[in-house]
């Protein structure tokens, strides 16, 4: 007799929300640093608010800045969960000695052709490479998909974290997920799928920016007011 269960397919749903710009940074390198970010743009909050699934498991980083982020989320429309875990496998990469640094002055000065700081095995001074980013995020939705499984899950996280989930889904390819761009708010949503045995990725949407979309469809059925205009600073 055949097991029915065998060939049951388990779909768990993850949407990745980066956090709010930061502004205090002051041009500087900031990787793990507990700095706030700006959640003052309500078009951009709303926006997202409308896309993200209701009854969803929450998490954040134990950065600040993403819990800023769903606070921003959840008082734009979205009902507030019960609780949101902590999880600080989810935080951004250290970048050790290179936090403080001037941006713009550091990638100057490092080799051309880089999409990250450095190469993905290349370790920050007293930090942290990408690959140690990426495998700790990747041991850590390994195990919320067993957890959580056939669940919608939404992270608030930030860039790093949310290119090491892209390179995860992309086959276990680190390096590919850092092609992507990650802006602030925009959601990205990866699809595991669970069978006996088996276990695969599908990349639905990445740094989908929802504000876009609304400010567009208002346009063209009313005249743009100031509402409309705020929408374009995050883009």
């Amino acid at each position: 007799m055949s097991n029915p269960d065998k060939s049951a397919v388990v779909a768990t749903r993850w949407w990745w929300v980066r956090h709010a710009p930061v502004r205090e940074d002051n041009g500087c390198i900031y990787g793990q640093k507990d700095l706030g970010c700006d959640t003052s743009d309500r078009v951009v909050f709303e926006a997202v608010a409308k896309i993200l699934p209701r009854n969803a498991v929450w998490y954040a980083s134990n950065l600040k800045r993403t819990h800023q982020t769903a606070e921003a989320i959840w008082a734009a429309g979205f009902p507030k969960p019960a609780s949101m875990i902590q999880e600080a496998a989810f935080a951004e990469q250290n970048l050790g000695q290179w936090q403080g640094m001037n941006r713009a002055a550091f990638l100057a000065s490092r080799p051309p052709g880089n999409q990250w700081f450095a190469a993905i095995d290349e370790p920050a001074p007293g930090g942290e490479s990408f690959m140690d980013l990426y495998n700790r995020v990747r041991r850590a939705i390994e195990a919320i998909n067993v957890e959580h499984a056939g669940k919608d899950v939404i992270v608030a996280g930030h860039g790093g974290t949310i290119k090491a989930a892209v390179g995860l889904a992309l086959g276990g390819q680190p390096e590919k997920g850092l092609a992507f761009d990650i802006d602030n708010c925009s959601v990205t949503r990866l699809d595991h799928f669970a069978s006996s045995g088996n276990s695969i990725w599908r990349l639905p949407m990445v740094n989908q920016q929802p504000w876009i979309a609304d400010a567009s469809h208002n346009a063209m059925h009313q005249p743009a007011g100031p509402e409309i205009a705020t929408a374009s600073k995050l883009a």
